[in-house]
């Protein structure tokens, strides 16, 4: 049986780019051209670069036309990129602060000589041992929670296995999720696995145009919405008390839930209350301990409505039974004896010296990013496309992150987000010239 007259088509426009014919860049006739060069509809036109974007191989840029991707860049989503050791890595963050390594031999002697040590080579209760939830309900008054019920805290592996355990647990596939226009890539992976529909929110320079919001609210039904309102990833802002409020007023208007992804809140000392401190009946918040304390703890904590804890519970079973105890335990020890907010203070000045020299190199340059963070972000000058620049830094050994690791949007901005975190300084300001110097080199070109 032969193919469809438009899959021909994007069976040899395909060929020509995977062969090299059609470099990086190259742009594509527009709709009307190829049709009338074809002698085919405007219909099939569209039908074949509508396929061979959703292939990948190509991109749409509204009021600039069809242009070819490189297709040796690395995945679509940040989080499932692979980084070699020789590179310099500005794509995932890990901050790591000297000492951690005397903590944790400090802890693992301590567990050693404990006299309950056989108590960590069994299965744990789903949800956490109750003293360690009760240890971490009293970290979170460090979040802006005034207090916690440990009955509506249940810890999990990771930030990341949270919100999966929100969505398996809390939504089913089809439903529609909304979330801000520019979101973290780890939540759009895990909603594209669960055939979740996420809807755009668009953004404006203080946090998501609730406006716009209530007006999609009218005409679609939104069981979610997924926020980041201390400290938004990528844009790096604080959503202020009223705009939490008014959020809120929303979902309870039109009954969705609320998912709060605290996972950089530690960065910003001072900020209104969470949303789950001010809505816990609608709202579950997710945090880690891996942007804090370190990335080799897969530790996390979800805070949810009392009634909820249970579905919550049941999806841990099936996903992971239970978070290592070796590590819960570790991480509760920190978090008791005060380590973990000694590393978070530590890492805030950090950060706030890594922004110093991005301020310092991009002070006449435009870029997003909170004071107090380990990311920035730069939207490009007109006429730079990200895809090259991100081809021309790879080939100096530099990741970043596309725009499009973050895009809920089909229209894409043309920006890069730089993670600054795991670089010495030196280093970090000799990488950040060669950004900037990329950038400026491809202006005029």
């Amino acid at each position: 049986m032969a193919a469809p007259r438009y899959k021909c088509y994007v069976d040899t426009i395909a060929a020509r780019i995977l062969s090299g014919e059609l470099p990086p860049g190259t742009k594509l006739p527009a709709h009307r051209t190829f049709a009338a060069d074809e002698k085919t509809s405007l219909v099939t036109a569209s039908r074949i670069y509508k396929e061979l974007i959703s292939l990948g191989l190509v991109r749409g840029e509204t009021g600039r036309g069809t242009f070819v991707r490189d297709i040796s860049l690395l995945p679509t989503f940040s989080i499932e990129q692979d980084v070699m050791p020789e590179m310099y890595d500005l794509n995932f963050i890990y901050p790591e602060i000297t000492g951690q390594e005397t903590l944790l031999r400090r802890s693992l002697r301590q567990l050693s000589m404990s006299g309950d040590l056989d108590s960590l080579l069994h299965y744990q209760p789903h949800a956490g041992r109750r003293h360690e939830r009760v240890i971490t309900a009293q970290h979170l008054k460090l979040r802006g929670f005034s207090s916690v019920n440990p009955e509506t805290v249940v810890i999990v592996s990771g930030a990341q296995h949270g919100l999966a355990t929100i969505v398996l647990g809390m939504f089913s596939p089809g439903d529609v999720i909304a979330t801000d226009a520019l979101t973290y890539p780890g939540f759009k992976a895990l909603a594209q696995m669960y055939h979740i529909d996420l809807v755009a929110i668009p953004i404006t320079e203080s946090g998501p145009d609730l406006t716009a919001f209530a007006q999609i609210c009218g005409h679609r039904k939104i069981r979610g919405y997924f926020t980041m309102p201390t400290l938004h990833n990528p844009l790096g802002w604080v959503m202020d008390l009223s705009s939490r409020k008014a959020l809120i007023n929303l979902a309870r208007k039109h009954q969705f839930w609320l998912i709060e992804d605290g996972s950089y809140s530690f960065l910003q000392k001072t900020a209104p209350p969470p949303l789950a401190e001010l809505a816990p009946d609608i709202t579950f918040y997710v945090t880690g301990f891996s942007k804090n304390i370190a990335t080799g703890f897969r530790v996390g904590l979800v805070v949810a409505p009392p009634e909820q804890i249970a579905n919550l519970e049941r999806i841990i079973r099936i996903t992971t039974w239970n978070t290592p105890a070796l590590t819960t335990a570790i991480i509760s020890e920190w978090l008791e004896q005060g380590d973990a907010e000694k590393l978070e203070k530590r890492k805030r000045r950090d950060a706030k010296n890594r922004q110093d020299i991005v301020r310092r190199i991009f002070t006449d340059f435009p870029y997003i990013a909170h004071p107090c963070s380990y990311f920035l972000w730069i939207p490009l000058p007109p006429g730079v496309r990200c895809d090259i620049v991100i081809s021309h830094l790879r080939d100096a050994n530099i990741v970043v992150s596309s725009a499009e690791s973050y895009a809920v949007t089909r229209d894409i901005p043309q920006a890069i987000r730089v993670a600054i975190s795991s670089l010495t300084y030196d280093e970090l300001e000799m990488v950040l010239q060669t950004i900037k110097q990329a950038i400026v080199y491809f202006i005029d070109f």
